[in-house]
């Protein structure tokens, strides 16, 4: 074969997409895991990075499993507690992750040459049947359900999914807002139940024949090798490298400081006799101005100058912004102007940045 027709075949398979950066998802492999916990009732909150868990059921677990397909190292793996029907119709369980439109703008959805795309990932669930999958628009009133088949329990299944892309409907450019949301759906209530295999206007995440983990006590759900490209092929899963995936997931999520590994938090410089600072620069630039999330508790810090050390209990923000903050601790009695180091001093001591969509 010819060069020109490789390259000519590549072109197709790829429907002239890049052949590198081609995944909207991020950590599709579920490889990255900054938290690095344990969720019991994960509402809202990630096992791993930029996959979260919405659900309203307490004894839920969600977390990063090393049950996963061939060729992948890690999974979402997600537990039901005890067995439950929706509470309400409005109820959602459900794992999910806004893609941001910076990286959704170039499908054009919303206008009349919107792209079409595929999604590929593996699944694996303690129960076999039909389940749904959903893209959805920011504004939450654009949304696209198609099902899947579970086969055999506890067996890792690849499934392929192509959808032409919506025409209508208003959806959000390139900006750092929600550009798509992409939902597998677990047992959400009955008024996210449509038909699928269409664009509809409305919430919806699932049809009215989608399986519900939520109604057997300890049924799993895993999720794997999640990929989102342009076109109607679905290529061979991009294993970007750790460091690439980690900074890309650093734009939403930065765990700075914690005490198993990341125990220092910067370089100190006493402000007031009682006030001391230290700088953070961020490995990547912030989806937006980050929030400040630390834990505080008797001598979770601890100051070091001249050799000595003074044990603080909290952080806060005295000044953030997308690429560095300025952090202070009060409650310590040095000198002003003298210069050392801040440390974890905790098992509990986090010092972590949220520019989540």
């Amino acid at each position: 074969m010819t060069k020109a027709r490789q390259l000519a075949d590549l072109g197709n398979a790829y429907d002239d997409g890049a052949l590198s950066n081609r995944n909207m998802v991020t950590n599709g492999a579920m490889l990255i895991n900054q938290r690095n916990t344990v969720l019991t009732n994960p509402n809202g909150h990630f096992p791993v990075d930029r996959f979260a868990v919405g659900n309203y059921i307490s004894s839920t677990t969600a977390q990063q499993s090393t049950t996963a397909p061939t060729g992948y190292s890690n999974s979402l793996k997600v537990t039901n507690g005890t067995a439950t029907t929706p509470s309400n119709q409005f109820f959602t369980y459900q794992v999910y992750q806004y893609i941001e439109g910076y990286n959704t703008a170039p499908l054009l959805f919303g206008y009349s040459s919107a792209k079409t795309v595929t999604l590929s990932f593996w699944v694996r669930s303690s129960l076999t049947g039909t389940f749904a999958v959903t893209l959805q628009n920011s504004a939450r009133d654009r949304s696209y359900v198609s099902t899947y088949t579970i086969n055999q329990a506890d067996t890792f299944e690849k499934k392929t999914i192509t959808v032409d892309g919506d025409v209508a409907g208003t959806w959000v450019g390139a900006t750092n807002g929600i550009g798509l949301r992409l939902i597998f759906d677990i047992g959400s209530g009955t008024s996210r139940e449509t038909t699928a295999g269409a664009w509809q206007s409305g919430s919806y995440t699932r049809t009215s024949g989608s399986a519900r983990i939520n109604t057997t006590t300890g049924a799993t759900f895993y999720v794997a090798g999640v990929q989102l490209e342009v076109g109607d092929t679905a290529t061979p899963f991009e294993h970007r490298s750790y460091g690439d995936e980690l900074a890309k997931c650093q734009r939403y999520f930065y765990r700075h400081a914690d005490y198993s590994n990341r125990r220092t938090v910067a370089a100190s410089f006493r402000t007031t006799a009682t006030d001391v600072e230290g700088v953070v620069t961020f490995p990547s630039t912030m989806r937006s101005t980050p929030t400040l999330i630390s834990t505080s508790g008797t001598d979770y810090y601890r100051d070091y100058c001249l050799g000595n050390g003074t044990n603080l209990t909290s952080v806060s923000a005295h000044n953030i912004y997308i690429n560095n903050a300025v952090l202070q601790w009060t409650g310590h009695s040095r000198t002003a102007g003298q210069a050392g180091y801040m440390r974890t001093n905790n098992a509990g001591a986090t010092v972590d940045f949220d520019a989540e969509l």
